[in-house]
């Protein structure tokens, strides 16, 4: 995170919809009230975003990048907009999860270990020409309580189990990212893992107590 107090960040939210946050620049591909840009982040390969370097000190984007066929480049640019020590909060279906497919206009599945491929210290093997570099910070997984404690997971090892053993254990997954400036170079022994939190969440009741 940056120096800057709250008051005076500089704040992007991604894929607003009719999500519109005061205070904000909102972006979406979809013209529409309050929407300040209007941008298709799959297309930053060829078509920059209409923002300086270091504009942003904190960004959202809450199920948007699930969507994206081309992430890498999209990563890229947003690094190229972000400021130094800047914060991105991404939340995703995950990946095993029945959410992460049955949407068609879902392009890519993402698990608890995937945002490390979005620094450079994990292409320490292959260069796919990819110059961001964000370091995943936190990783937030919601997890069936119902679940959980059928499977008598009950602290971080057997979760950690239970989720990648089985299909829809965890119904929403949140990671924090911060922007590494200048980038690191492409070396496995810089590799820093997020920390990685469970959160039990219990559903509603179905209608009619089925």
């Amino acid at each position: 995170m940056t120096s800057a107090t709250t008051s005076t960040l500089r704040r992007l939210h991604l894929g607003c919809g009719r999500d519109i946050r005061p205070g904000w620049t909102n972006l979406d591909r979809v013209a529409g009230p309050g929407v300040d840009v209007v941008r298709d982040l799959d297309a930053c390969e060829h078509t920059p975003l209409p923002f300086e370097d270091d504009s942003f000190d904190e960004i959202h984007a809450s199920h948007v990048l699930e969507h994206l066929a081309h992430p890498l480049p999209f990563m890229q640019e947003l690094h190229r907009v972000a400021a130094p020590g800047a914060r991105v909060v991404f939340t995703v279906p995950y990946g095993s999860s029945d959410d992460a497919s049955t949407d068609p206009t879902h392009q890519r599945r993402y698990f608890k270990g995937s945002w490390g491929f979005f620094s450079q210290p994990y292409y320490w093997r292959a260069d796919y020409g990819y110059r961001g570099d964000w370091q995943p910070q936190y990783v937030l997984l919601d997890v069936d309580a119902e679940r959980a404690a059928r499977a008598r997971a009950n602290d971080d090892a057997s979760l950690h189990t239970l989720v990648d053993a089985e299909r829809n254990v965890v119904l929403e997954m949140t990671a924090v990212l911060t922007a590494v400036k200048p980038i690191r170079p492409a070396d496995k022994t810089l590799q820093v893992q997020p920390v990685v939190e469970f959160r039990l969440i219990r559903l509603a009741p179905r209608a009619g107590g089925q």
